[in-house]
């Protein structure tokens, strides 16, 4: 039980130092002005604080993301507006049914945006690295798979118990 706490606990610092070292280094964290988002952190960008980026490069980077973020912003918002009323409606509600429809259909084009949209970032990101940025970029990207299986090992080696004191 300590194993998994102390493990837990040392994963979660870690993560959030490199969270930390992005922010350090001038790139938008998921909560600054022009940032990634809650989900971007999981698709590489945390390593960018680790690459020595020049001052043109972190710019260049910020430029990258506030255009992004602003060519989207517009949708985002018809989205989530669409998603408030339909959360004031009642079951009972004249066009509930259609309003569902609505939303899920606007929801699985946010969520296509979306991906298209990190997937376009990430290109025009990877271009304003150097080559030996992106051999470290790819080098850190293999450690934090291996690292993360050898925690999915860890963890079916180590279940969680049921709660009783001799974890059975």
């Amino acid at each position: 039980m300590r194993k998994n706490l102390f493990l837990g606990l040392a994963l979660g610092t870690a993560l959030a130092t490199g969270s930390f070292a992005v922010a350090a280094q001038g790139v938008p964290g998921p909560h600054a002005p022009g940032g990634w988002g809650h989900h971007g952190a999981r698709h590489g960008m945390m390593e960018l604080g680790k690459l020595n980026l020049s001052d043109a490069q972190q710019a260049s980077i910020k430029q990258i993301m506030k255009s992004s973020f602003e060519q989207n912003k517009s949708q985002f918002q018809a989205v989530r507006q669409q998603r408030q009323a339909f959360e004031a409606m009642k079951p009972t509600d004249p066009g509930y049914q259609a309003a569902t429809t609505a939303l899920a259909q606007a929801e699985g084009a946010a969520a296509t945006a979306r991906v298209q949209q990190m997937a376009n970032v990430r290109a025009q990101i990877y271009n304003v690295l150097t080559p030996a940025q992106q051999s470290q970029l790819a080098s850190m990207k293999a450690q934090r798979q291996a690292r993360h299986q050898q925690w999915q090992e860890f963890k079916a080696q180590h279940p969680v118990g049921n709660g009783s004191p001799d974890g059975q």
